[in-house]
């Protein structure tokens, strides 16, 4: 490097096609698809099995077969969270009948999922957990505020179910909460927990992260003080800005190579 009477010549840019940016992949094949889904699948039950979102049997996430798309992967009933891998992976049809896999599927998961589902074209991902902080934003029956960065996100697209009828096992309780989500990303299913969707098993996996998180710094602020709001305008410029299942996407795949990697028996 040659240098100057003013000092060395600094070294150039690389250009930024030559540095790594993880994007959704493109499959070549359904198979490939479907692959990718369950292996996702099993990656994000076992993320949600190391931050506590399990609670006995309760908590699924679903995701929809690239191929048959009235019929949805979901986790076998009653296998922790933490020891799920691809092979574990039950396949059921709309109505909860398990059409391949070893392990019955939970009826009221499906009562819930499969309505949303068949709802929501778009949503190839529905997550549901009985997490600590959700349940307790869910048991005062509110909303999230626009009090953080990450809670923006959620601003005006998230909605609340104001009802609560016990264990939902019919398929109209599944259709009035599928009419509650509407077109947002999220759910507040009140004195009962959250639920989130997404394009990808890796957003509707991250929302309901960030969701989960955003209903403990609300609840921690609130026990603090008097929470400040974001301004509308910036609350709404920050949820086009970070709001997006892409973003969502993005912002997962830390955690999904950290699984992935420390974790490999997963996708067995």
């Amino acid at each position: 490097m040659h240098g100057t009477p003013l000092g060395p010549i600094p070294p150039s840019p690389l250009p930024t096609d030559q540095l790594r940016f993880a994007m959704p992949p493109m499959h070549e094949s359904v198979e490939d698809e479907r692959r990718h889904r369950k292996e996702r699948l099993a990656g994000a039950l076992r993320i949600f099995g190391r931050l506590g979102f399990e609670d006995g049997v309760s908590g699924h996430i679903t995701a929809r077969d690239p191929e048959f798309s009235d019929c949805f992967w979901v986790n076998p009933f009653g296998m922790p969270f933490r020891h799920v891998t691809v092979s574990d992976l039950v396949l059921a049809n709309s109505e909860g009948q398990v059409i391949e896999g070893r392990y019955h599927v939970n009826q009221a998961a499906f009562t819930v999922h499969s309505q949303v589902h068949a709802a929501r074209p778009d949503v190839v991902a529905v997550a549901h957990c009985h997490s600590v902080h959700g349940r307790a934003l869910a048991a005062l029956g509110d909303l999230l505020d626009p009090i953080t960065q990450e809670s923006c996100a959620f601003y005006e697209d998230h909605a609340l179910y104001d009802a609560y009828s016990g264990v939902a096992v019919d398929a109209m309780e599944g259709r009035r909460i599928a009419t509650a989500l509407d077109c947002h990303k999220a759910l507040v299913l009140r004195n009962h927990g959250l639920l989130t969707v997404g394009d990808s098993v890796d957003a509707a996996a991250w929302w309901f992260l960030s969701m989960e998180r955003s209903c403990q710094v609300q609840l921690t602020a609130r026990a603090a003080g008097r929470p400040v709001l974001i301004e509308h305008r910036q609350a709404v410029a920050t949820r086009e800005q970070l709001g997006g299942d892409l973003v969502a996407w993005i912002n997962y795949q830390p955690l999904w190579q950290d699984i992935s990697r420390s974790e490999p028996d997963l996708l067995s």
